[in-house]
């Protein structure tokens, strides 16, 4: 892996992120490596660094910064957008990513931004148990996106039926963030002609797309909340219902997008970064680590788009894409890393020069 690629992406980054040149020379080594060696674990990535400095040597230099560096706990999400060169409003999805080190859980909340051409991690939790997020913990990461971009940012959040609850659809209506989440079947509703019925029980006779108003009907400190359901059946004939506090938008076409962040995990994991395979559990290691996956793959995106310009990506007889967004560049950031560092960081100039520490 080439110094020089190290160099000048420091170079690039110096302005922006309060470290010192050793750390911040760190940083960028473990970016570069990532998507160098396809994988997040750091007896391998020590392995990527060029020159005569032993393999052990860099091994603990990498150690030391997962010990010793303290960032903002969201530091890489305005440097993320301003890779991507995002602007205006954007929609995000929530959604949890789990697995096992040994016999301990790592457990991720995390919310993404998904447009056409980027599906890329934003802000995240990294949770102290096994099993789903409660209401509290996907508030306080909502109120963390809040306060760094604000409800105007957010065209449309969506999430699946993990993510429902009384307070938590409330707070995101008293917040003014529009939403499209799936929610179960068996969830009762009161009827616009004030009868209280499960879900499934209003859409016995669905056959087509179906789009009705109900109430979720006030829950202890939860106050009852009127929301705009469609649904349809899918394969099987299982019943596809999606909440909305949005009626002008179609909740069912927005939902589809949701499935980018299911995507974007596979990116991060078995088709890109590996990401299971770390050793790190501890929290704030965990999301050290998160945040500089987020950059690589922002990387890698914005590394597609620049290559193909106002183009679009060939896609199979079928209609799938022969290569997505994050592949297309994921193997072109590889590929000119060996033969041309310099160009490999183009898509970093997106990032201005000015001071902006984070």
């Amino acid at each position: 892996m080439s110094t020089q690629a190290i160099t000048a992406l420091a170079s690039r980054l110096s302005p922006h992120v309060s470290l010192s040149k050793t750390r911040l020379e760190t940083l960028c080594l473990l970016i570069v490596a990532m998507i160098s060696a396809r994988t997040v674990n750091l007896s391998h990535l020590a392995c990527e660094r060029a020159g005569p400095v032993l393999i052990a040597s860099t091994y603990r230099r990498l150690q030391r910064f997962f010990q010793h560096v303290s960032l903002p706990e969201d530091w890489s999400a305005r440097l993320i957008l301003r890779l991507l060169g995002l602007k205006g409003a954007w929609h995000l999805c929530l959604d949890r990513t789990n697995w096992k080190i040994g016999a301990r859980d790592v457990n991720i909340l995390m919310l993404a931004i998904a447009t056409p051409r980027f599906r890329v991690p934003l802000m995240w939790t990294v949770l102290d148990k096994a099993g789903n997020s409660n209401a509290d913990e996907r508030i306080a990461l909502m109120r963390r996106y809040l306060a760094l971009f604000g409800s105007g940012s957010v065209q449309i959040l969506l999430a699946d039926r993990e993510f429902i609850g009384l307070k938590w659809l409330n707070f995101l209506e008293a917040s003014a963030i529009p939403f499209a989440i799936r929610v179960k079947a068996g969830l009762i509703v009161s009827t616009e002609d004030g009868r209280k019925l499960s879900l499934r029980s209003r859409l016995t006779k669905c056959r087509a797309i179906r789009k009705f108003r109900a109430t979720f009907p006030a829950q202890g400190d939860a106050e009852a909340l009127t929301l705009t359901f469609s649904a349809k059946r899918i394969k099987g004939g299982e019943l596809l219902i999606v909440a909305s506090n949005a009626p002008d938008k179609n909740g069912l076409n927005a939902y589809r997008r949701r499935w980018s962040i299911e995507c974007l995990f596979g990116d991060a994991k078995t088709r890109g970064l590996n990401l299971e395979d770390t050793r790190l559990q501890i929290a704030a290691k965990l999301h050290l680590l998160l945040a500089i996956v987020a950059l690589a793959i922002a990387w890698t995106n914005k590394t597609a788009s620049v290559l193909t310009g106002k183009g679009k990506l060939p896609r199979k007889t079928e209609g799938h894409y022969a290569k997505s967004w994050f592949r297309t560049g994921f193997d072109e950031v590889r590929r000119l890393l060996r033969t041309d560092p310099q160009a490999a960081l183009k898509p970093w100039a997106a990032i201005p020069k000015r001071s902006g520490v984070v």
